[in-house]
């Protein structure tokens, strides 16, 4: 399958991450397993967030805290589906990349004492999906969300992609093809 991702400005000159290449069709019963499989080929990866030139890896644990987390278990609808071809796609690396607004916060959970031992920083990215028409299957526009990119600053002093977290709709004019 013939993956296409592109990158393009909006009137405001933000960054949205185009993807065409829709994997998951349906807005019903994602199969988040497939979804943790595909995300365990970028497990070792590095990408760099432009706007403030962090080095973010990919770690062992983020297929399954993508698709076992509470805030993927809320989803249902277009934000599962989008949640889903977001990550079930080679967008990765775009999302990363094109991130803005680094924001810091403590841990506060006893669990990541280690993994997260020096907080969490969220960074928010913007991506766009196709809508199709279901009678004929023509492109009709394309719906933008946004979503925050959690990442882990772990005792070792990198950071790590943990989870995608807080999808939303943007209510503005979708792109039209």
């Amino acid at each position: 399958m013939d993956k296409k991702i592109s990158v393009i400005s909006d009137l405001d000159g933000k960054k949205i991450v185009v993807i065409s290449d829709i994997r998951f069709k349906g807005k019903r019963n994602i199969n988040w397993e497939e979804v943790e499989q595909y995300l365990k080929e970028y497990i070792g990866d590095c990408y760099e967030v432009v706007e403030t030139s962090d080095q973010v890896y990919i770690g062992s644990d983020f297929p399954g805290e993508l698709k076992g987390s509470g805030d993927t278990k809320r989803l249902y609808g277009a934000n599962a589906k989008a949640k889903a071809n977001a990550n079930a796609t080679q967008g990765i690396p775009m999302l990363l990349q094109c991130a803005t607004n680094k924001r810091w916060q403590e841990n506060f959970k006893g669990k990541h004492n280690v993994d997260a031992k020096f907080g969490w920083y969220r960074f928010t990215t913007r991506f766009a999906l196709p809508v199709y028409n279901n009678d004929t299957g023509d492109l009709e526009r394309f719906n933008i969300f946004r979503i925050e990119m959690l990442i882990r600053h772990a005792a070792d002093g990198n950071l790590y992609l943990y989870d995608m977290v807080n999808i939303k709709k943007e209510t503005s004019t979708p792109l039209e093809q």
